[in-house]
């Protein structure tokens, strides 16, 4: 609650937020302080705040924790602060992207792409004062943040926070505050169903994932616990929210469905990356006009991924182009190959590479967690893959390395 009171009130004194991931460590969190270089810090833990004077170095910074004493009696009309002056355009957040390839950059949203996409789910998901939301999701990233809270504040509702994540903590906070929606990650939606909690789930009118692939077959086991059909979403930190499938209507597996209300989706020509374009997408990343040149195509932002419409314009998403293996001359994309292989009994989950092969340039390499026999996994795939899209060799791991928000960091792989 003291983060949700202290970034509401830094926003209407119109600072800006840079939002910090509580599982950094002292690297990360300097890495973020000398590239915004923040005035202030506000933190929860002693040793964050001497990580912040440290990066800052020869920089003034004050350092301060979610507690202010304040003087007792009414505060002079001189010194009262002015508030709710911010304009559309002025910046809100810089938050810093995942870093699940490469060092972390800052993404400099203003009040107007919050709000516009904001009032997009709001309108899409037909968010009401009356509804309660059960928000597991860390605050320090954009799909709690910016979806959660900024959706329940513009729609006069209200949220219950949970600290972490806990499958019987869910379902009974839903029970015991008469919640009426959840968003999650596949992740937390696997935890649901594999602690027999999916009937928690029962009672809310809508359930919606994002930030990492839902898998179709989870998309149904979750039908069948629940009776809940999930909307599947895409969003970026950079962007915030994009695409949806709908409220009313067909909410297909396996895809991210259609355009939220003011947001243009096209595919690029000769690549099929996906561009956007629209009052949620923000203007550019902070201080980094080559990153920003790479990242624009005559106005349009270039997600970096790659996609495919259906005959009725639901949006798929087939890949990163950064992630994209080119194995003995084809092209393979990893997205397309852990599909197919999550369908093999005893895949728990998969993430597949390319790693430099003498023979084949990069061969394709898939890690695999579960309890699941390599040689059998091959053979799984020589019946649904074409031999240039099959794993050249596959590794069992206990778990995957992944963020906050368990989105596997594949930069963190490596083969024994």
């Amino acid at each position: 609650m003291d983060l949700v009171v202290s970034y509401v009130g830094a926003l209407r004194l119109g600072l800006v937020v840079v939002p910090v991931n509580t599982a950094y460590r002292q690297r990360e969190v300097a890495h973020v302080v000398r590239d915004a270089r923040p005035a202030g810090a506000l933190v929860d833990v002693a040793e964050r705040g001497s990580w912040v004077r440290a990066a800052a170095a020869e920089r003034p910074i004050t350092v301060f924790g979610p507690t202010v004493e304040l003087p007792a009696g009414s505060m002079p009309s001189t010194h009262r602060p002015v508030l709710d002056v911010a304009r559309h355009d002025d910046p809100a957040l810089l938050l810093y992207t995942s870093g699940t390839t490469g060092a972390p950059k800052g993404a400099l949203l203003s009040h107007g792409n919050l709000l516009a996409s904001a009032d997009a789910v709001a309108m899409a998901w037909r968010w009401t004062p009356e509804d309660r939301l059960v928000c597991a999701l860390p605050l320090f990233h954009l799909h709690g943040l910016g979806v959660g809270l900024h959706g329940t504040l513009c729609a006069g509702a209200s949220v219950v926070l949970r600290r972490s994540f806990d499958p019987a903590d869910v379902a009974r906070t839903i029970e015991d505050h008469r919640a009426s929606l959840f968003f999650g990650v596949p992740t937390m939606y696997v935890r649901l169903a594999g602690a027999d909690q999916l009937s928690g789930l029962r009672p809310l009118r809508l359930c919606v994932s994002g930030s990492a692939p839902l898998a179709a077959d989870l998309h149904h086991a979750v039908i069948e616990g629940s009776g809940q059909r999930i909307i599947e979403r895409y969003g970026m930190t950079e962007t915030v929210m994009n695409v949806s499938n709908p409220y009313d209507g067909d909410r297909r597996a396996g895809t991210v469905g259609l355009p939220l209300p003011g947001v243009q989706v096209r595919l690029a020509d000769g690549t099929d990356e996906i561009l956007l374009r629209g009052p949620n997408v923000f203007a550019g990343y902070w201080e980094r006009p080559e990153a920003n040149a790479d990242s624009f195509i005559d106005g349009w932002f270039a997600s970096g991924d790659v996609g495919a419409f259906d005959d009725d314009g639901y949006l798929r998403i087939v890949g990163r182009r950064k992630e994209l293996i080119i194995s003995g001359g084809y092209n393979v994309y990893p997205r397309e190959v852990e599909d197919v292989l999550r369908g093999a009994d005893g895949v728990h989950d998969i993430a597949v590479v390319g790693m430099s092969d003498p023979q084949w340039g990069e061969a394709v390499v898939a890690f695999v967690e579960g309890d699941v026999d390599p040689l059998a996994l091959l053979a799984y795939g020589v019946e649904r893959l074409a031999p240039y899209k099959r794993p050249k060799r596959i590794h069992r791991v206990d778990a995957l390395p992944r963020n906050a928000l368990g989105k596997v960091v594949k930069a963190d792989l490596a083969e024994p």
